[in-house]
């Protein structure tokens, strides 16, 4: 465990969806801020950024479970950025995808 991240941006910051789950399942807010993210907002900065460093394909799964918990797609970080920004920094769109998913469908749930 790490002497900086929450245990929840542990998670994320490793790209453990099971670890995130558990955390989330037992009580974690999954709009938690912590050192100027939320953490929807790093999950994709992180599923973002690993591919540029490691070549490997861009992986989703942090935002799903993020979302599939409640995490609001439109919320921005203490920086302004917005989950949707930050996915198209990164030309994520797998993210943007999903993304834009949640965000119509809370749009229709709210009419």
């Amino acid at each position: 465990m790490s002497d900086y991240w929450t245990p929840a941006h542990q998670a994320v910051e490793q790209e453990d969806a099971e670890a995130l789950a558990r955390l989330l399942a037992a009580g974690s807010e999954p709009d938690e801020v912590f050192s100027n993210m939320t953490l929807l907002t790093h999950a994709i900065d992180v599923e973002g950024d690993g591919p540029l460093q490691s070549g490997q394909p861009l992986t989703v799964h942090t935002t799903a479970v993020l979302l599939a918990f409640g995490a609001d797609p439109e919320l921005a970080d203490p920086d302004g950025r917005t989950p949707m920004d930050m996915a198209r920094q990164y030309g994520h769109d797998l993210a943007m995808k999903l993304l834009q998913a949640h965000i119509s469908r809370r749009a229709a749930d709210n009419r």
